[in-house]
């Protein structure tokens, strides 16, 4: 299960899209009322336009990258196994169930369907909305099989070991810095839910030392990530750091912010960089288009001599494999 894509790039199925994704309570997190106001209002007739244009940047003949890639890793987990694997989308299409409408179609005595959401890290408007959804899903059409979900696979040896094989070759050239730059949530996301003085949102190695805490902190489990990625890759503390991109609206999300890092990094002396977004195992609109063309662009206007983006995992085979594991232990 992956997040989602609009249909197509006309600026009517982005503000379907857009409506389905925004109105998610646990994405935008306000009374139903003022959620309404801000998306319907003013959010998506402003957002579509744009968003339309940078989805045509990067779509593909075949179409959106992001289920185009996650089709291919269907296919490619389909050679590996013999269990039966169906794709579906938190927004859009192919609907969670749709999926399980076709394993009930065509496996009538199927005892158990064991979901993973593709976000390695818990967030409420990532991995927590996915399984939440799937399990209303489930529960509101009565299916006989039990739903088993994968749980954030943040810290899981196999995704980091992919992870970190699947970077390696990018960093054998001349850098100044590796850029872990992931996915932002609004700073209210971690510290909601948790008594005050739980989490310092603003320590640069840590952010949680509560083990019930962490289990559902995403601040920590990103930390957590970089850090065991960088160890594998023998990196010294100077050559990595830790942003945030795809900020929206005017609350504080948690920082540094990836574009502002990108406009100081040259004036810091850090004009050559590779850049990772961890938070995605598929590359989409956030990691091809906001990184790969808005990103490049304002580093190389602030004085960056080179910008390296990593790609995803996306169906790197050290990746299908390890994606099988994590079905194995469920």
């Amino acid at each position: 299960m992956n997040l989602g894509s609009p249909d197509s790039t006309s600026v009517k199925d982005l503000k379907k899209y857009l409506n389905e994704f925004l109105m998610d309570e646990r994405v935008i997190d306000v009374p139903k009322w003022w959620r309404t106001i801000l998306v319907k209002g003013i959010i998506v007739p402003t957002r579509a336009p744009k968003s339309a244009e940078a989805y045509r940047s990067i779509w593909t003949k075949e179409g959106s990258p992001l289920i185009v890639i996650t089709n291919q890793l269907k296919e490619a987990l389909e050679k590996e196994t013999d269990l039966p694997v169906e794709v579906c989308m938190r927004y859009g299409n192919p609907s969670p169930k749709a999926a399980m409408d076709n394993l009930k179609k065509n496996y009538p005595s199927l005892k158990e369907v064991i979901l993973v959401p593709l976000y390695p890290h818990y967030a409420w408007s990532s991995y927590e909305t996915a399984a939440e959804y799937a399990k209303e899903i489930h529960k509101k059409e009565g299916y006989t099989f039990k739903l088993n979900i994968v749980p954030p696979f943040y810290k899981d040896e196999a995704y980091i070991d992919a992870l970190a094989d699947s970077m390696r070759p990018y960093l054998q050239q001349d850098f100044d810095l590796l850029v872990f730059s992931y996915h932002g949530i609004p700073e209210r996301h971690i510290t909601k839910r948790h008594a005050p003085g739980t989490h310092d949102v603003h320590s640069p190695d840590s952010c949680c030392t509560n083990a019930a805490a962490q289990e559902v902190c995403y601040r920590h489990q990103v930390i957590t990530t970089m850090q065991l990625v960088a160890e594998k890759l023998g990196l010294p503390k100077e050559k990595y750091t830790l942003s945030f991109q795809s900020r929206l609206g005017r609350d504080p999300w948690l920082q540094p912010y990836t574009a502002q890092k990108l406009a100081e990094w040259p004036k810091q002396g850090y004009k050559k960089i590779v850049l990772a977004c961890p938070a995605f195992v598929s590359d989409c609109l956030e990691t091809l288009e906001e990184m790969g063309k808005e990103g490049r662009h304002i580093f190389m206007e602030a004085g960056g001599e080179s910008f390296t983006l990593i790609p995803c995992m996306n169906t790197d085979p050290k990746w299908v494999k390890g994606l099988l594991t994590l079905v194995e232990k469920a």
